[in-house]
């Protein structure tokens, strides 16, 4: 087994390998700007580490973690039309360093990239691929239309916020470690334990970065933190909030989340301390705990050594115990 460092340093050489010159420029330089903006690449090193952990030389993965990233990345460029959003990591999103039209044409190409980097694999390989990426790429997309229903509507339930990073983020984690265990020819029953374990990893993950966006420490958050408040976004904390809440809190947090103050910090320390008092904080917490001991459960039932097994389970203490 390698080290998290040296699968995101073989990753990054083999992206750059990948995004070298293309014409037309209009757009692919979209394309390359948007893979090098960095982040955490947690998605492809999964799918190297899985393959590692399957007795595969992890770097025979590298095009099914690219595909991955690159798929992901795609993704992001639509969201950012669709919310209108000025930056991505820091530096401008496509659609405003070029324009939206070649957003929505980069993206398009980003897609189609995703499934071209399965034709290095054998037959029976691309098949079983192709087959994830197109079922998760669908869910990826109908857990995007969920968020977006979810802004207007006020009856959202917490089994229908599950549903939704499940689907918008949760089952792409899934994806991407049961893609490094097809290419190392893992069992079925192997396959299909690694994808739920990643898949009850991202909720887990989903869950910690709403309760980092409202509690995270600013200096290593790495975005603004209150960022969901101010976009009155309803999170599993705000739906616990509400559900734990007596009338007059209920009624006092649904009026800052309908409020668009020009300086957000009151509001922001508003909703958090009825996170606070309501009990969602800890509620949130505990939910954490409870889908990363999911995801720790279904690694009893991996074909694999203990050594890889408490491997894993350090891999997703870190990532719950993250501060960024």
């Amino acid at each position: 087994m390698q080290s998290i460092e040296k699968y995101q340093e073989d990753f990054i050489k083999y992206l750059e390998e990948y995004t070298t010159f293309r014409e037309p420029k209009n757009l692919y330089e979209p394309v390359t700007y948007i893979l090098n903006l960095g982040g955490k690449r947690l998605r492809p090193v999964l799918t190297l580490m899985t393959a590692d952990i399957f007795n595969e030389n992890y770097k025979v993965a590298l095009n099914a973690a690219l595909s991955i990233e690159v798929f992901h990345n795609f993704s992001l460029v639509h969201d950012d039309i669709m919310d209108d959003a000025p930056l991505r990591r820091g530096k401008k999103t496509v659609h405003e360093k070029w324009d939206i039209n070649t957003g929505i044409l980069s993206g398009d190409a980003m897609l189609i990239m995703a499934y071209q980097l399965f034709e290095n694999y054998e037959a029976h390989v691309f098949q079983a691929l192709a087959k994830l990426f197109s079922k998760t790429a669908l869910e990826v997309c109908e857990g995007q239309q969920y968020d977006v229903d979810f802004e207007t509507r006020q009856d959202v339930s917490i089994s229908e916020y599950l549903k939704m990073i499940e689907f918008k983020t949760a089952v792409l984690i899934g994806a991407a470690m049961k893609m490094g265990a097809i290419v190392a020819g893992a069992s079925p029953e192997d396959q299909h334990h690694i994808y739920e374990f990643g898949k009850n990893l991202g909720i887990a993950f989903q869950l910690q970065d709403d309760y980092l966006d409202a509690f995270g420490d600013p200096k290593t958050f790495g975005k603004q933190v209150g960022g969901d408040i101010i976009e009155n976004k309803k999170t599993y904390l705000y739906l616990k909030a509400l559900e734990f809440s007596n009338k007059e809190d209920s009624a006092a947090l649904e009026r800052l989340f309908s409020s668009t103050p020009d300086d957000p910090t009151d509001k922001i320390e508003g909703v958090k301390s009825l996170f606070i008092s309501s009990g969602s904080a800890v509620e949130t917490k505990q939910a954490i705990q409870v889908y990363t001991d999911m995801a720790f459960r279904v690694l009893q039932s991996l074909n694999i050594s203990n050594d890889k097994k408490e491997l894993l389970e350090a891999f997703g203490n870190s990532l719950m115990n993250r501060t960024v």
